[in-house]
């Protein structure tokens, strides 16, 4: 824990850094010897460029294209390097909010002709190290930065490039937590490729390209599970209305001649239909070759749990469809489950439902299996 009394030593430790480094630099003239400094800085603050504005240039779209790029790098770039402190301290970031922050701030920044602005990952980093907590640091560096452009500038012609660095790669190591990543390598070792290469992406090149890489390996996994989603095997828990996957409950009862099936993906679209259609005949054949079946046990009925299912497009109904005609043609029919209100109104409008028929459709699995039973029943009564 940090000593109250001592606070100020962390706070300072990067001024007087710069200050000592400085004169050292100045009396010794280490700059002929080979040491990089910082030199020229212009002073004072930028006019305004306000006249400068034109929408009827060259080269506005040029600019559009590079101020949409910039504005999503450096949002992106906020976004991560306020999460990743506000988990350290414990307190919740609104997104909203840093999006109004970052606007107003790069509006009236164009207006000078300043940088574009971002959350610093080095001030934040300098700011947590010094054991800051308020925004009143930030009005404390703003108006230094102002003092230091207006007054300060020819000051820092000897300052050493490497002090600058040493003083933020010395707050970083506070900053990697490797109890984190071997958590997250134990929970999900995609998680931990996508925090491999955000780490190794800064490391080597830039902030930037650590988070296209992190982003892009995030996006690449939910693709993956958007492509191949999972088909559940379902059955009943004996004595209760509840279906749960037979793998992962083994005490659940597989209803003879039946097949219940549950799908695991919120959109039944053109990127997985296929597979599903193909996931689903796959599994009923495994199963009808797996058993030996007599007349009674051979599966009739092939019964959808649709629960996950939020939406549906062409694809995935023509997939629906497929599969109907193929289980007909095998001499079974076709039941589904729990459909959402936009699944079901599209399946109506595409004469699904109809082909089904109004017996096709369920509200819960148990119900859905209670009527096939008693229509099997029937029918073997007659």
């Amino acid at each position: 824990k940090r000593n109250k009394k001592l606070f100020w030593f962390p706070a300072i430790a990067p001024l007087l850094s710069v200050i000592l480094s400085t004169l050292i630099v100045y009396l010794t003239r280490a700059d002929n010897h080979g040491v990089k400094i910082v030199k020229h800085l212009k002073g004072g603050l930028n006019p305004s460029s306000v006249h400068r504005l034109q929408f009827n240039g060259t080269h506005v779209a040029e600019a559009a294209k590079i101020g949409l790029i910039s504005a999503i790098v450096a949002l992106t770039e906020a976004i991560a390097v306020g999460r990743s402190f506000a988990s350290i301290n414990g307190y919740h970031l609104d997104g909203n909010k840093e999006m109004l922050a970052m606007g107003f701030m790069n509006l009236a920044g164009s207006l000078t002709s300043c940088y574009v602005a971002t959350g610093s990952f080095s001030r934040t980093a300098v700011n947590f190290s010094a054991g800051c907590k308020t925004v009143v640091s930030n009005i404390v560096m703003a108006i230094t930065v102002l003092l230091a452009l207006e007054l300060f500038t020819r000051l820092l012609y000897y300052t050493p490039v490497a002090i600058l660095a040493s003083i933020i790669m010395s707050a970083l190591p506070g900053l990697i937590d490797i109890n984190e990543a071997y958590r997250i390598w134990k929970v999900d070792k995609l998680d931990f490729l996508a925090c491999l290469g955000a780490f190794i992406g800064v490391l080597f090149k830039s902030v930037e390209i650590g988070l296209l890489v992190a982003v892009a390996i995030s996006f690449a996994t939910v693709l993956l599970n958007s492509i191949r989603p999972a088909v559940e095997q379902l059955g009943r828990l004996p004595r209760t209305d509840i279906f749960c996957e037979v793998d992962q409950y083994p005490m659940a009862v597989k209803t003879p001649g039946l097949f219940t099936l549950r799908i695991n993906s919120s959109l039944l679209c053109f990127a997985n239909a296929n597979f599903l259609r193909e996931r689903i005949l796959k599994l009923l054949t495994q199963d009808e070759n797996g058993t030996e079946e007599t007349a009674k046990d051979r599966v009739q009925i092939l019964i959808l749990d649709m629960t996950n299912v939020m939406n549906i497009d062409t694809s995935g109904i023509l997939a629906l469809e497929e599969l109907h005609t193929e289980l007909v043609s095998l001499g079974m029919k076709l039941v589904m489950v729990n459909l959402r209100w936009q699944v079901i109104h599209k399946l109506k409008l595409s004469k699904l439902v109809e082909k089904i028929g109004a017996d096709g459709i369920f509200l819960t699995v148990a119900e859905a299996v209670d009527a096939c039973l008693a229509s099997k029943l029937a029918i073997n009564n007659l």
